[in-house]
Parts: structure tokens; sequence; C-alpha cells
């Protein structure tokens, strides 16, 4: 499959590291090149720039998570998130094998890398090679935006998720994130997700709609989000109520709730997932790149 998509990694391994290249964790100090190199493209890189925001730092976190840079003579050029995720910021194809020897090196597990298609792609060839194994490659997922408000007219039965709703949000986060990855994000334990969806909830970034009976009916989440960009995820219909051509309204009041936050409104889908693409481009949501996801 990558011989197919990423047709410049037919073979690395006899290649040595880029001349004048070098990786290295980030620190404190480091935190203004990370954010102006990841406002190069504030969409595609709108996770790091999130981190930033409520961090403050590019600084490694509590938690072990931290930023690998690579510096071209001193100057930092492009980076990779190393938390439970791998997610590049502007990094060159070409310097995928220097990074990921370093990330192996750590010994963390990685749940999965996400973000350009590209660099995502070169990032796991590399690993592939280190012992790094996916059970799925997804490797085009438009990227999308809408900088203006929604063409169709929002569904008004959406609005913020309430705590005192968190054991019924709760069910359907986890419902959505089996289906999407096949696997239950409780696996590890309940504590870490739950403490996730809590915290978006706190945040006023989960988006619910709960019928009279108490049931969700559709939800999702602004997953990621800065002054300039927000990003859907976590888009959740009840299978009853599927098929039946609500998704467009729902999707539509999403954007009105992330239009007060940012001017730009963002999420990646994946590409064989047609009905979905249809509805988001209803809503006014056009493609602007490729993002990839790779399952470990």
């Amino acid at each position: 499959m990558l011989s197919k998509v990423a047709p410049w990694l037919a073979s690395r391994k006899d290649e040595t590291p880029v001349e004048g290249i070098t990786v290295r964790t980030l620190g404190g100090s480091d935190t203004t090149a990370l954010r102006g190199l990841a406002l190069q493209d504030p969409v595609a890189n709108v996770f790091i720039l999130a981190h930033l925001r409520a961090a403050g730092t590019a600084a490694p976190t509590s938690g072990g998570a931290a930023v690998l840079g690579v510096f071209d003579d001193g100057v930092l050029v492009g980076a990779c998130w190393t938390g439970a995720n791998l997610v590049p910021i502007q990094l060159d194809p070409a310097f995928a094998g220097q990074v990921a020897a370093v990330a192996n090196r750590s010994g963390r597990r990685y749940a999965s890398a996400f973000g350009p298609s590209e660099p995502v792609l070169a990032l796991y060839a590399e690993l592939a090679e280190l012992g790094h194994l996916a059970h799925e490659v997804r490797a085009e997922q438009p990227l999308m935006t809408l900088a203006g408000p929604p063409l169709v007219e929002p569904n008004r039965d959406l609005g913020l998720g309430r705590l005192a709703d968190f054991d019924r949000i709760l069910p359907a986060c986890a419902a959505m994130f089996e289906e999407e990855v096949g696997y239950s994000p409780f696996l590890g334990g309940r504590e870490f997700y739950s403490r996730r969806v809590e915290g978006l909830i706190k945040q006023g970034h989960s988006l619910v709609h709960l019928n009279p009976a108490g049931e969700v009916v559709f939800k999702a989440e602004l997953g990621a989000v800065t002054a300039d960009v927000t990003q859907i995820q976590g888009v959740w219909m009840n299978p009853l109520y599927r098929g039946q051509g609500l998704s467009a309204g729902y999707m539509a009041a999403v954007v009105d709730h992330a239009r007060k936050i940012a001017p730009v409104t963002s999420l990646y889908v994946n590409g064989f997932n047609s009905r979905a693409r249809a509805a988001y481009q209803r809503v006014g949501f056009r493609e602007v790149g490729t993002f990839a996801t790779v399952l470990f």
C-alpha cells in the first residue's frame, strides 16, 4: 500500500541522515519558533497550535508527551508531536527517518499517527521498519474548511453538552470511537477517556442533541481550538436516526457554534465515507488538503 501512496519511500535502508539536520526534544525556549513554524499552515497544524495555546510552552508535558524538533544548521524547519499519537508539523518527508529513529528510542508505543498525508505516510514507512506495524492505514482523508456561515439551515436542537448529561454523552462518545477505530476507548481503563470527554464539556466544546427520552441523537466536539481555527471531531449520529437526511442540519449547527470561537471551521474525513463528504459539502465545506491516519 505504501509503495502506491508514497513511491519516494521505496527503500531508505541505504540512506544516511540528511547532512546538517539534527533532531532533538524541544524545550520552553523553542516555543516561539514552534509557534511560528505551525502558523505556516494554521489549519493543518491546529492540533499543536491548540496545545501551545493551552500549555503556553513547547516543553514536554507532565505526562511525558514531547515535541521533536528538526533543525537545519540551528533553524527549526519541522517538528513532530510525540505523545499517545504522532503528529507531524511542517515536516519534510525527507526527514522522517531521523524523526522516526528518535521517536522509536523513547520506547513509547503510539496509538496512531495523523496529519498531512505525505509526512504521516513517510513516518509510518520508517516506523514499520522499526517494528511499529499498523492494523489500518487511512491514506486519503480530505481536509476541509468553511470560512463563513453554513449554506443550509442549522438544526436548532443542537446545543452545548452539559455535565448533568455526562452519563448519556460518554456512551455516545465511546460508541463513535469504537466505530471509528475498531476497539473500545475503555480498554486501558475508563479514567483517561472519561476525563477527556468531561473536559470538552467543561470547555464548551461538546455539542449534542438529546431527545425527550434523554437519548443522544447527534453529537460532535470541537477537538482542537485556536483563535483562528476550530477542528470538528467525533461526529456521531445515533444509528436509529441515520439515513434521514439530518446530518447537514446538525453540521450546520456545529459550524454556527464554532464560528463564535474562530472564523475558520475545519475537519477531516475518511475518503471512503462518501455520504459524510457529501453532507459536509452541502453545508459549505471545501477540500483544502489531504490528511492520513495510521492506526497502530
